[in-house]
């Protein structure tokens, strides 16, 4: 692999370089509620940042009792490679200086990058933005929650609904110089009961675009072979049946899907 420091890497040599790279750790993200470690990690010449999450930094979460949060990180990944979106950066689970972890490669964001997701003036939402929710600040000036009518965040929609998704914040999402737009941080998605959480709600009841309708037709049949195979060694096998029940029930009601009534339904902190 031969690349500068600034250049995008293939998929494939992030993968090569995830798996078999020297990895030195910077430092911690003290943010993250687990233990959030960034790190240089280099192989042949090429140096690159990447994100180290250790199985023994995760915290129990009663309600996703089985498994690790790395393996669901992985996960992630995995179905997102085989939607062919490339939502989720490359992702593996390796053994690391704290232990095996999930190793995610880092998403650079210009400066410069305008987000798709925030909260705006409620009487001054953009043109071709939906708005999802309202607040007020502390003066109890009105504002409204609100993201882009945009592809890139319809798709990102449609994978979390798939892998249930419940920690969808307009913070997980980056946008990196590529013009991509890129998730991250599922930790606490793929259980088998609704749990989905997302700022993503513009396109409730909408129809499903055609792109994702092909691409959850082509996911089902994956989920049959080696996809779900993959999968299984990261999720429970139950976790893996649902996520293939997901799928047909999308395409079978074939519209986005609707805020949930008995959980709720926009993560907490939004942003």
């Amino acid at each position: 692999m031969t690349a500068e420091p600034t250049e995008v890497l293939a998929e494939a040599d992030a993968l090569e370089l995830l798996g078999r790279g020297r990895i030195e750790i910077e430092g911690r993200l003290v943010d993250a509620s687990n233990t959030t470690l960034r790190a240089e990690i280099s192989l042949a010449g090429v140096t690159r940042r990447c994100v180290y999450k250790p199985v023994r930094g995760e915290r129990p979460l009663w309600d996703f009792p089985d498994g690790t949060l790395a393996g669901r990180e992985v996960s992630a990944y995995l179905v997102s490679r085989a939607t062919g979106w490339g939502l989720v950066p490359p992702t593996i689970l390796r053994d690391g200086p704290l232990g095996p972890g999930a190793l995610q490669l880092w998403i650079d964001e210009p400066e410069a990058a305008e987000g798709l997701i925030g909260f705006v003036p409620a009487y001054d939402v953009p043109q071709g933005w939906f708005p999802v929710a309202a607040a007020r600040d502390d003066d109890g000036d009105a504002y409204a929650l609100a993201h882009a009518d945009d592809p890139r965040l319809a798709r990102l929609a449609v994978f979390d609904a798939v892998i249930n998704n419940a920690d969808r914040k307009g913070g997980h999402v980056l946008y990196p110089s590529s013009g991509a737009v890129h998730g991250v941080d599922h930790g606490v998605s793929f259980h088998v009961e609704n749990k989905l959480r997302t700022v993503l709600w513009g396109w409730t009841g909408q129809p499903l675009f055609d792109e994702a309708t092909a691409v959850l037709t082509r996911l089902g049949a994956e989920l049959s072979g080696s996809l779900g195979a993959a999968l299984e060694e990261h999720l429970t096998v139950s976790e893996v049946q649902h996520l293939g029940l997901r799928v047909k029930r999308l395409l079978r009601a074939g519209r986005f899907p609707k805020p949930p009534t008995d959980w709720p339904a926009i993560p907490w902190p939004p942003i």
